[in-house]
């Protein structure tokens, strides 16, 4: 296993301090630095259980696939909490390491084990979900996970944007990690200790930060907290690809493996057939989407929401930096539309260009083969995702540079692409990106499929 500087950074901070804040934008490798910390502390200490509390999504799929995925990994005992309420006290008690559990979980978790928990390490990923914790009042949520973090040995907060909306946030976050020591004890004594009223003759408070308050708050949770930025170890000459791996249900997975074996797939509403490999292979592209053509007319049903559910975790890990979407067939932008109904479409009108390269779109939508030669989008954002793909090289190429690091340069911008590809895992998504990464032909790359 070749770790990068950074991840070795993050493992000897995570070993230093029983109590952290990590601070590392997605793709920066956070799940893996923290498993192998945890893995190598316990050579020494009594960290396990550790309970990782993570979006469904994350919980459900990122943090087992992690430890499948690595050799050094593969010992660990992984639960995941999620389900029926039998379901999920199974899961509780099972023997394991790591158990994972989403945010909405959490005031039945914390219900269920009341004050005998038995975890060693808490681990709040994308702990910004936090920021609403008061010690009073606030998020039930994060007050649940208060009475276990509290008294766990070790407490671990993974975010890329901890104050994604402004310094506020902060302190509902930190408190996990030292019961507000460094940030003052309750709320109202971090307000009034960094913050004033910036409209005092207005009808209602506007809170905005004092001139000192950005640096003494640095300053002050510095010892405990490691913030990476991936420019500093990265060339900025090359994107930082991610790929994002979703499981497809049970009854997707069922339609999925009909279509590639049979051509024959049974729906909700009926049976889709196709007549040749081609349409096959963009029934079983389609069907890993998320949604499906069931006939000439352009009429189509959705199978599943596992790539919605994905892009919604890396648009809130974004924390309203603006996301670049890609998308491949007509039903996949009318799901996204619906999903996100902040997300505009790349349309022919150059206002939504300029309204996207202003900042002022927290979602666009385009179809590669309306992103070519020409369109500058890099001052928009550094984000992009493929929410589908298709075999189109010259197409997906050319998104990419819309927003890619050499217009980025061009343009001031000291700062990487990032590029999440949302793929289904053992669907044909992996056979397209081989393809478009320059790893096989198409027809390669469909036989490679055919092998699994």
């Amino acid at each position: 296993m070749n770790l990068r500087p950074y991840q070795r950074q993050i493992i000897g901070h995570v070993c230093m301090h029983p109590r952290t804040n990590l601070f590392v934008p997605m793709g920066g490798g956070k799940t893996l630095s923290v498993l192998t910390a945890l893995d190598l502390l316990s050579l020494a200490e009594d960290v396990f259980p550790v309970l990782v509390v993570a979006p469904l999504r994350v919980a459900v799929s990122t943090w087992p696939a992690e430890v499948k995925k690595w050799a050094h990994l593969r010992h660990l005992r992984v639960s995941v909490v999620n389900g029926n309420i039998r379901a999920r006290q199974k899961a509780l008690y099972a023997e394991a390491d790591v158990v994972c559990v989403n945010y909405d979980n959490l005031q039945w978790l914390a219900d269920e084990i009341k004050d005998g928990h038995p975890f060693k390490t808490v681990v709040a990923d994308e702990c910004t979900r936090l920021k609403g914790f008061r010690t009073r009042q606030g998020s039930k949520r994060a007050a649940a996970l208060a009475r276990i973090a509290a008294t766990a040995t070790r407490y671990i907060g993974l975010t890329g944007t901890p104050a994604s909306n402004g310094l506020k946030d902060l302190w509902g976050v930190q408190w996990f990690t030292d019961k507000g020591e460094r940030l003052g004890r309750s709320y109202s004594a971090y307000m009034s200790r960094w913050f004033k009223d910036t409209a005092p003759y207005a009808n209602y408070p506007v809170w905005g930060p004092m001139d000192h308050a950005e640096r003494e708050i640095h300053e002050k949770i510095a010892d405990i907290t490691i913030s990476i930025d991936l420019k500093d170890y990265l060339d900025l000459k090359e994107p930082v690809i991610n790929p994002i791996e979703v499981d497809l249900p049970a009854s997707a997975r069922k339609a999925y493996d009909e279509m590639w074996k049979e051509a024959v797939a049974e729906l909700r509403k009926g049976e889709i057939s196709a007549v040749n490999a081609a349409v096959k292979t963009s029934k079983c592209l389609q069907i890993a989407g998320g949604a499906v053509y069931t006939d000439d007319e352009g009429n189509w049903e959705e199978v599943h929401r596992a790539k919605i559910d994905a892009l919604e975790s890396v648009v809130e890990e974004a924390s309203g930096a603006p996301v670049l979407v890609a998308y491949h067939y007509k039903h996949d932008l009318e799901r996204l539309k619906k999903a996100f109904p902040q997300g505009r479409e790349l349309d022919k009108n150059p206002k939504t260009i300029e309204a996207w390269n202003a900042g002022k779109i927290p979602l666009l939508f385009a179809h590669p083969a309306s992103a070519g030669h020409g369109l500058n989008l890099q001052d928009g954002g550094n984000i992009l995702v493929f929410f589908s793909l298709n075999w189109n090289l010259e197409e997906h190429l050319q998104i990419i540079e819309r927003i890619g690091p050499a217009r980025q340069a061009q343009a001031g911008h000291d700062r990487p692409v990032f590029i999440h590809y949302i793929l289904a895992r053992d669907t044909l998504d992996a056979a397209v990106l081989d393809r478009l990464q320059g790893k096989k032909t198409v027809v390669e790359a469909i036989m490679e499929a055919m092998k699994k």
